[in-house]
Order: C-alpha cells, then sequence, then structure tokens
C-alpha cells in the first residue's frame, strides 16, 4: 500500500493534455479551454462559456512506470431545476489505448440551472480525488479522458513513480467542431462519445470543438479553428441554428461561406467535410425556436419542443431539412474549386429507421447505444473506403 511519502507530485503542464486550446491558470490549479482566450473575449454567451470549459476529449497523457496514481479535481457540477439529479461526471482509463477502467469525483462546485426562470448559480465546494491503483507494471502510457460534461480544473497529480510526456504517436489531427450531439451530450462517458469512438476506430487523434447549444456559426470559432494545427476537418452544422432561431436563409448561406473560407485561410487543402444535421423529427419541418418542456420538468422528464411555425419556412425560417438542401448546394458550389471539401448527410449517421429502434430520450439529443452508432458510421463513411478522411 501506498503512503503519503510515496507519492510524486508532478506539475500539470500543457505538454501533459491533448485536446485543449488553451489552459488557464486558476486559484486552484489548470482549467483546459476547448476555444482559446481571445474567441472567449468576444463571447458574450453564457451557455457557450459554460460547454467549452467542458473538456469533451480532453486527456491527461503520460508516460510512466507508475503502479498508482491520484488526480485530484475541482469539478463543477450541473443542478436543472425540477429535473432528476445528474450522474458524476466520469473519467476514463486507458493504458497503452486499451480502456482500463473509470472513475469519478464527488465534491465539486454546484451549478445550479433554473430553466423556466434564466438563471444560473454557482455554489462553491471542495477538491475532490480520482484515484487509480493497481496499475501494470512496467513503462507504458497511461491517458485520463476528462469528464465530457463537467468542467474540471485540474489541481494535482501524485504517482508513485515519475512521470513524463507521452511521445507523439505520429498519427492524423482530426480537428470536429459541431452542437451538443458532438459535445457528447448523454454518452456514457467521455471515450464513447460519438466523435470519440470515430477517432478511436480511425487511428487519429482528436480535437473536439463540439459545443453544447453552442455552433452558431460565430467568427471566433471559424478563427479558432483556423489557427489549430490539423490534418482532417469536418463542421457539423444546422441544428443549433434552427433550435436557437438565430437567423434566416438568406443570412445562413453567406454565415456558411464565411466559416468555411476563414477555416480554409489556414487550412488550404486539407480535407474538409461539412456534416449536415442528424434526423431530429421535432424540427425536420418546424422552425425554432426549441423550448424546454415545462410540464414535463415538473414530471422528472426532460425533453424538448419546438415552437415555431410551419407557415413561416416561407419567409425564410429554417428547418433541418431546409439546412440539409442549402448545406448540399453550398458544398456543391465551393467543390468546383475545392476538391478536398466534401459532405455527409447527416441521416446516415441517424436516420429515420434508426429513430424507430433508438428514439432521442429528450427528442433531440441521442443516448449512449447511439453515440456508439454514430461513431461506427462516421468511422467507415470518413476513414475507410473511399471516405473524405481516408488514409
Amino acid at each position: 500500500m501506498n503512503t503519503e511519502d510515496d507519492w510524486i507530485t508532478t506539475p500539470l503542464t500543457p505538454n501533459l493534455l491533448r485536446g485543449a486550446l488553451d489552459l488557464e491558470r486558476t486559484e486552484h490549479g489548470l482549467l483546459p479551454h476547448r476555444l482559446p482566450a481571445r474567441a472567449r473575449a468576444q463571447n458574450t454567451d453564457g451557455q457557450l462559456a459554460m460547454a467549452e470549459s467542458q473538456p469533451s476529449g480532453v486527456r491527461l497523457v503520460l508516460r510512466t512506470r507508475a503502479t498508482a496514481l491520484e488526480l485530484d479535481t475541482l469539478p463543477t457540477k450541473r443542478h436543472y431545476v425540477g429535473a432528476p439529479p445528474r450522474p458524476d461526471g466520469v473519467y476514463d482509463l486507458l493504458v497503452d489505448g486499451r480502456p482500463a477502467g473509470g472513475g469519478s469525483v464527488t465534491g465539486g462546485n454546484t451549478l445550479t440551472i433554473d430553466m423556466a426562470a434564466g438563471t444560473a448559480v454557482v455554489e462553491p465546494g471542495p477538491v475532490g480525488t480520482l484515484r487509480f491503483a493497481d496499475l501494470p507494471e512496467g513503462g507504458k502510457d497511461i491517458e485520463i479522458w476528462l469528464p465530457h460534461n463537467e468542467t474540471t480544473e485540474l489541481v494535482a497529480l501524485r504517482t508513485n513513480a515519475p512521470v513524463g510526456p507521452a511521445p507523439d504517436p505520429g498519427r492524423r489531427v482530426w480537428l470536429h467542431h459541431g452542437s451538443s450531439i458532438s459535445h457528447g451530450s448523454d454518452a456514457a462517458s467521455p471515450t464513447t462519445t460519438w466523435p470519440a469512438l470515430a477517432a478511436s476506430l480511425g487511428g487519429v487523434e482528436l480535437v473536439n470543438l463540439g459545443f453544447g447549444g453552442g455552433a452558431l456559426l460565430d467568427p471566433f470559432t471559424a478563427r479558432a479553428m483556423r489557427d489549430t494545427p490539423a490534418d482532417l476537418i469536418s463542421v457539423k452544422i444546422g441544428i443549433n441554428v434552427v433550435n436557437a432561431d438565430v437567423m434566416r436563409l438568406r443570412a445562413f448561406g453567406p454565415a456558411v461561406h464565411g466559416f468555411l473560407d476563414t477555416i480554409r485561410e489556414g487550412h488550404p487543402t486539407a480535407p474538409l467535410l461539412v456534416v449536415a444535421p442528424v434526423l431530429c423529427p421535432v424540427q425536420e419541418d418546424t422552425p425554432g425556436p426549441l423550448a424546454p418542456d415545462f410540464a414535463g420538468l415538473a414530471e422528472g422528464r426532460v425533453r424538448f419542443v419546438a415552437t415555431g411555425d410551419p407557415a413561416q419556412r416561407a419567409s425564410g425560417k429554417l428547418t433541418l431539412n431546409i439546412i440539409r438542401d442549402e448545406l448540399a448546394r453550398i458544398v456543391a458550389v465551393r467543390a468546383v474549386d475545392d476538391p478536398n471539401l466534401h459532405y455527409l448527410d447527416g441521416r446516415e449517421l441517424y436516420g429515420e429507421a434508426d429513430a424507430a429502434d433508438l428514439p432521442l430520450p429528450d427528442a433531440i439529443h441521442p443516448d449512449a447505444a447511439t453515440h456508439r452508432l454514430m461513431g461506427e458510421r462516421f468511422a467507415r463513411l470518413a476513414f475507410a473506403g473511399q471516405g473524405a478522411f481516408k488514409g
């Protein structure tokens, strides 16, 4: 058994982390961000601020002979007034690339969100500790994937043998942007979000810029993607634009062109895949905005409903079917001069036949089984055969 004197404390430094675009020093330790400081300074949306601080795809990657490890973290856990309690965030452990367990951290801050009142209040809480014991003997690569849906400040790392950064695996880097579905929504754990599963199956390093409620064609996100080193790039566009009701068809097309133009400034020839929305029955032909079903919330059920009028499509209001048509048109026009630009209809990842067997539990987010299905399908469609990301 390890005693306190056996532990070696290793400073948490950027070379031990992958998947984050920025690391902020806080009074407690290190807070990973998935948007750089310049982008965060231009953002005024609390939802996006919360989402980008949740470390989906961010992981500690170490080389060590240690057989025991402790990681102190300060999580921020969400509580929605009137809804069932959320489970603690999950940390996934990989040893030499293979799943080797997981855990959670209790304590931490609590963010209480009242969707009916539109308020959010933070109550401070204590630091907690994640422990992994009985790790294999000998030198090995350790990955600890941080909870994809829980803001996590890294406070201290202790091991019973020295730790260093893992060697660069030499894999291609896949930079992906999307909505809460790409963020991970109701996936079981950080390595089982659909982008993480697809990256594992495709043999690539993931940088996940999936932001719950935040895929709104923001120029600062496009600039962040422009400036992030990557070999493969994908953008999953549409559902947040519809359910937030932020623009009409007239504005949507130029905004997509501008977003893609900015990415191409930094990645002129990288394979760039535009992914249209997966099936979401409540918004296929009904415009936004989307709203919580407060009647269901009072009964402990979280569901969402589209509140727009389908007749408003004639005046430019957007639905998922309109967005798919427009994205396909834009890609076809641009691909004439950009042979590395590709299009994927999201219904190939989750479509009508799937909805019968795997309905969306809250009407908009896929569950854990659907994340696995989407990850496997994306890997087959993008990384294999003649896919956009073929090796």
